[in-house]
């Protein structure tokens, strides 16, 4: 049963952080004293996300996971992201994209909301739907921010790139832009004495490709590149960067301080003062176009009573 559970697991690309990858075929095969998953246990999400939660303001009705506080709805990117809502969701705390896609668009229909805050703090995850959900933030009518309370990678990287602005907690973490997939390889007979042999029909050699050659392991890295090349287009585009700045700039794989992250052009801003300082900013009325017009009038006013006292 593990094996089946792990193979299914393996058979699909991830864009996640590779000990988040760990944790979760850890959990499983409920592994539960597997190195990983004790580690990803003690990193501090449990905690950053039960302070966000609080802050994020009153349950939005009609919504899932959404809160709002002064006309800005925040929604929580947590944890691993999955298409759709499964043992994981449930249990962990990981993200739903069909949930918070739900969530997003009854936020953009809402008078109420002002603005559309995505609070991330994910590794990343399953690639399906990341990029439709994108899409979606991309495309919203209403301003969409986000802050990065922890981690912002990968999959969470993804989305959050094509939202107006990017801000992250100093102590955040960016970046881990790339596509992995993970396998085991039998080279000895298993504990039953046996082998497993799969055998493909004649004009799909490459349906199960050899993963013990380096032939194989080509043939699977050309996939996970054709799928990356989405992805730093995407980034790009949201960033409004070159894919060759991308390439360069934004870690190759691995994760950035939000200070780095910063420098690098992959978000926007460093905030001090964590979550409620956003909140507070988004929160304030946008000024009025009415006393800039007003200064500009009194302004030219001014200029003309000076003209024609120099005659």
């Amino acid at each position: 049963m593990h094996s089946r559970i792990l193979a299914a697991i393996r058979s699909q690309p991830w864009a996640i952080l590779p000990e988040y990858l760990e944790a979760i075929e850890a959990i499983a095969v409920r592994a539960l004293d597997n190195p990983a998953l004790v580690g990803v246990e003690i990193d501090g999400h449990q905690e950053r996300m039960a302070e966000a939660v609080a802050e994020m303001g009153a349950p939005m009705p009609g919504t899932r996971s959404a809160a709002i506080r002064d006309g800005v709805a925040s929604m929580p990117l947590f944890g691993p992201v999955f298409p759709r809502a499964n043992m994981m969701t449930e249990m962990s705390g990981a993200t739903s994209l069909a949930s918070l896609a739900a969530d997003f668009r009854k936020l953009e229909a809402n008078p109420d909301v002002h603005n559309i805050l995505i609070v991330a703090d994910s590794p990343g995850g399953q690639i399906t739907d990341v990029r439709a959900f994108g899409s979606i933030v991309a495309a919203s009518k209403k301003p969409v921010t986000v802050f990065a309370s922890g981690l912002c990678c990968s999959a969470a990287y993804h989305i959050c790139s094509q939202a107006k602005e990017v801000i992250a907690d100093p102590f955040a973490l960016i970046g881990s832009i790339g596509v992995m997939m993970s396998a085991r390889v039998q080279e000895d007979l298993d504990r039953d004495g046996g082998r497993e042999i799969s055998i493909v029909s004649s004009n799909a050699p490459d349906k199960r490709p050899d993963l013990s050659t380096e032939e194989g392991r080509a043939k699977v890295r050309a996939m996970l590149d054709g799928i990356e090349e989405v992805f730093l287009a995407d980034v790009a585009r949201g960033r409004g960067v070159p894919v060759s700045t991308v390439k360069r700039d934004f870690g190759a794989g691995g994760t950035k301080s939000a200070r780095q992250a910063k420098e690098a052009g992959m978000i926007d801003k460093v905030e001090a003062g964590g979550l409620s300082a956003v909140l507070a900013r988004l929160s304030r009325p946008s000024r009025s176009a009415t006393p800039r017009r007003a200064a500009a009038v009194l302004s030219n006013e001014v200029a003309q009573l000076r003209a024609s006292s120099s005659l």
